[in-house]
């Protein structure tokens, strides 16, 4: 019984442990797309979490803005002589002194309450606001790092086909020298160009572990989490008819909408402060319990608190002119805005077609030309029509055009992205 025990008890430690391999190898095996980063970014990156908070927190605030005052309470000696004897009747005179408690409540001014609590509810509009223009700026650096890491698997990929062509070539070249048809000179320039290639290899995968642990940040995970990306997800997109101007930034952008709450907000405060040169009403009641013969008192009272003197209303006045002067610094910081992104915009999307029209010269016309120059070059190597260096220097043309291209592609993608952050699109 006791061994069946152990054999169940074994099985059961070996399933778990082929499991968690076998996790661990999908897991490293796992692929992200971009939209699989962008979610994760908004889940789990801090900033969103810190804005989460601030607006939950202005929320909360809010829901205290119509509240009342708390009531006041007061006790103690009313209209009390020091001397003690004279606390006592006396020959047919009663006593002096009393003990008195008290009751104040101030009542808020309605108007007062509404244009504070209009305030308190739009202040975490602006903080919604900011917080999309902070998630648009993460989404842009995650874009950046995505391609970059994509143009540097397409430049490894081309290093690793070249090293294949290198190493036909330097085999073919060592044959060819047993037979005497090669020189060495030219062998050995190949020899240092597959150096350099593996030399450039490891370069480029020590600058994608940077992009994975760069992305890994950005969705706030352990930064040595193994992913994989889609070298396929990417677009090249046309702008031409793209229309710029101030209604596609004010319809899109976060920080201009930002601003605009901001300028609501500071109306609503002006607003506020107005409401507070309103009056408010109050009533206090006092109740004296007298002894010694003295009848028991009372007291009600009705009161107004109101600024009547410029010294009492100057404060407000003073603050509802600064709101006024910070809503026109926001509009001008507005108009400012506006102004950089429309040039920006502009400026970018003539560098975008200028370098669509470069990367297809390479597709059509230069890249396939060099492909021929070295299949006719490496053809007539073939049939010992051309030397080695030729062979060569065909190859090291057509590698380093690839690489110019791969190049060309990723400045593409990053001017993309970069319009993409300045117009707020995903």
């Amino acid at each position: 019984m006791c061994w069946k025990l152990n054999i169940n008890t074994m099985k059961k430690e070996i399933t778990i442990t082929l499991m968690i391999f076998f996790n661990a190898i999908f897991a490293d095996a796992q692929k992200l797309s971009l939209e699989n980063i962008f979610s994760e970014i908004q889940q789990q990156h801090p900033a969103m979490k810190m804005f989460d908070a601030d607006i939950m927190s202005m929320d909360e605030a809010a829901k205290g803005a119509k509240s009342w005052m708390p009531t006041e309470f007061a006790s103690g000696f009313y209209q009390t002589p020091y001397n003690v004897n004279k606390w006592k009747a006396d020959m047919g005179q009663p006593g002096m002194g009393m003990f008195m408690i008290s009751a104040q409540q101030m009542i808020p001014n309605k108007q007062k309450q509404e244009t504070e609590a209009k305030y308190m509810n739009a202040m975490s509009s602006v903080e919604k606001e900011k917080k999309k223009t902070v998630l648009n700026d993460l989404f842009a650096e995650a874009k950046k790092n995505y391609y970059e890491w994509i143009i540097i698997e397409k430049k490894i990929s081309i290093i690793q086909q070249n090293q294949k062509i290198l190493n036909m070539m330097l085999e073919n070249a060592e044959i060819r020298y047993k037979n005497g048809m090669e020189k060495l000179s030219a062998y050995y320039k190949a020899k240092a160009a597959l150096g350099n290639l593996q030399n450039m290899k490891i370069m480029l995968d020590n600058d994608a572990v940077q992009k994975k642990i760069a992305l890994n940040t950005l969705m706030n995970r352990d930064k040595s989490t193994n992913f994989e990306i889609d070298t396929t997800d990417y677009s090249i997109k046309n702008y031409s008819s793209l229309k710029i101007d101030s209604s596609t930034f004010t319809t899109n952008r976060s920080d201009l909408k930002a601003i605009d709450r901001d300028i609501n907000l500071t109306y609503l405060k002006q607003d506020a402060e107005r409401a507070k040169l309103k009056p408010e009403f109050g009533i206090r009641y006092d109740h004296m319990f007298a002894w010694a013969q003295q009848p028991w008192q009372f007291s009600i009272m009705g009161m107004l608190r109101i600024p009547l003197t410029n010294a009492s209303q100057k404060m407000y006045k003073a603050n509802m002119e600064s709101l006024k002067w910070k809503a026109i610094s926001l509009s001008q910081q507005k108009e400012m805005i506006l102004n950089e992104a429309t040039g920006m915009a502009y400026s970018i999307v003539k560098d975008i077609e200028v370098k669509k029209k470069q990367l297809k010269l390479y597709e059509e016309n230069i890249i396939p030309a060099l492909q021929k120059n070295f299949k006719t070059t490496e053809l007539g190597y073939q049939q010992n029509t051309e030397e080695l260096f030729m062979l060569y220097d065909a190859w090291e043309t057509l590698n380093m055009t690839q690489l110019e291209y791969t190049d060309q592609l990723g400045q593409l993608l990053l001017m993309q992205t970069e319009l993409e952050k300045v117009l707020e699109k995903k």
